[in-house]
């Protein structure tokens, strides 16, 4: 079973139930024994007066009258002493009578065949009982108020170190190399057995991190001199006169092709050093400006491929943004579009918060479309030779720079990408 509380709720709710359980058990048995140290003093001083009616009854003139808050009977009985039908049939002992509205302790006797009984208004008896019973609910009712204070301070006190810890580990200085083990700051009890496990799991993750990082930026750094040289003998074999149409197409096609892959180097090398804080260093464009620059890098292939590219320009306004990080995004959600689109069109809308990528392909299957920005994740998986990191880029993209990045589908089918972009970070 999982509980929906908080700990601290469950240690309060704790104290909670086991003072009613203790508190109610006592109050229980306070009121059962002084009920029966009553019932059984009541008895005996009834069977005592009683008793003395019994003797005074040898008496051959009858002068003598039971207590005022007593009524006394025997059969034979003269005038108000004659016994009533409705306490006939009473056995011998102790018994609860009522009469009317009022309710009466009765002591019955049967001696030499005729029956003597002895009623008394129990009154004070019920009042002295709902006095207690008040007594004892408001004790109930204060033990239990007493029990949720003391939980809750108890849980505050219990709570705190865990909080404190909880905040340690997620701020985000935890994963930095110099960031001080938890460890020391806590007692050697079971928060601080948690703190040495989250030293030893955070002292693993900042391992991986920085080699993931090393990694990422060591060969990003490398690609960019072979880079450098394909893209510098493309360039000399532009300006050959003796190259044909179809192989200046081809060179062309390079071409594109490394300065897409310098930007995609580009983009890894700045999400590995998380340059969230140098975004102003970087080159900066409008929203219209990234449209045109991948408009005139994909029309080509969009158009060549028979299918119809439609650009919406909208009013998308003059706020910049990170010209690596806006082209990796625009262009990888077309590189997407065309590649799962055999025919009809592919749309590329601008709005004042962003801007749409529409497309009449494939579409993505239900099962699939809450997990496609995951890395290494296809919308189908024996369409082309991808490895399914376009679009997890473009998530990883939209979360460092806070933009947000949406999936729905086209009617009857395709995909629609919504991305909302914010103020460029500085």
């Amino acid at each position: 079973m999982e509980f929906k509380q908080s700990l601290a709720q469950r240690i309060i709710i704790a104290f909670a139930l086991m003072s009613a359980l203790v508190a109610g058990a006592f109050a229980m048995g306070i009121v059962a024994t002084v009920h029966l140290v009553e019932e059984k003093l009541i008895s005996a001083g009834l069977g005592g007066d009683l008793q003395r009616l019994l003797l005074m009854d040898d008496i051959a003139d009858w002068r003598h009258r039971p207590e005022p808050d007593q009524l006394f009977y025997f059969s034979g009985g003269r005038g108000d002493f004659e016994l009533p039908k409705d306490l006939r049939h009473l056995d011998p002992g102790f018994h609860e009578v009522f009469r009317e509205q009022l309710s009466y302790h009765a002591i019955v006797e049967v001696v030499d065949g005729r029956r003597y009984v002895l009623l008394q208004d129990q009154s004070d008896f019920e009042e002295r009982e709902r006095i207690l019973f008040a007594v004892v609910l408001v004790g109930f009712v204060l033990s239990l108020a007493l029990a949720v204070f003391l939980g809750w301070i108890l849980a505050r006190r219990v709570m705190a170190p865990v909080v404190r810890l909880a905040r340690q580990v997620r701020h985000r200085d935890q994963l930095l190399g110099l960031a001080p083990p938890l460890a020391p700051d806590y007692a050697a009890d079971e928060v601080g057995e948690l703190a040495i496990a989250f030293d030893a799991t955070l002292g693993r993750l900042r391992q991986a991190l920085s080699r993931e990082r090393l990694f990422t930026s060591d060969v990003s750094h490398e690609l960019r001199t072979p880079l450098m040289v394909l893209a510098t003998s493309c360039e000399l074999l532009l300006e050959n006169p003796g190259l044909d149409l179809r192989g200046r197409a081809q060179v062309e096609r390079i071409a594109r092709a490394c300065e897409e892959m310098r930007e995609l180097v580009q983009t890894f090398l700045m999400l590995a050093r998380a340059q969230r804080e140098d975004a102003s260093m970087s080159p900066q464009l409008t929203l219209k400006q990234a449209a045109n620059d991948l408009l005139g890098v994909w029309s080509q292939s969009i158009n060549d491929k028979g299918i119809e590219l439609i650009f919406e320009p909208g009013q998308p306004g003059d706020m910049r943004y990170n010209a690596t990080f806006l082209h990796a995004v625009m262009g990888n959600l077309l590189r997407n579009a065309l590649h799962y689109t055999e025919r009809g069109f592919i749309r590329l809308s601008l709005a004042p918060d962003g801007f749409v990528v529409e497309d009449s392909g494939v579409g993505i299957p239900e099962e699939k479309r809450e997990a496609m920005f995951q890395p290494f994740v296809r919308g189908e998986e024996q369409r082309g030779e991808g490895l399914g990191l376009g679009l997890s880029l473009v998530q990883r993209i939209c979360e460092n720079q806070g933009w947000s990045v949406s999936l729905s589908t086209m009617t009857p089918n395709g995909c629609r990408f919504h991305v909302q972009l914010q103020s460029a970070k500085t």
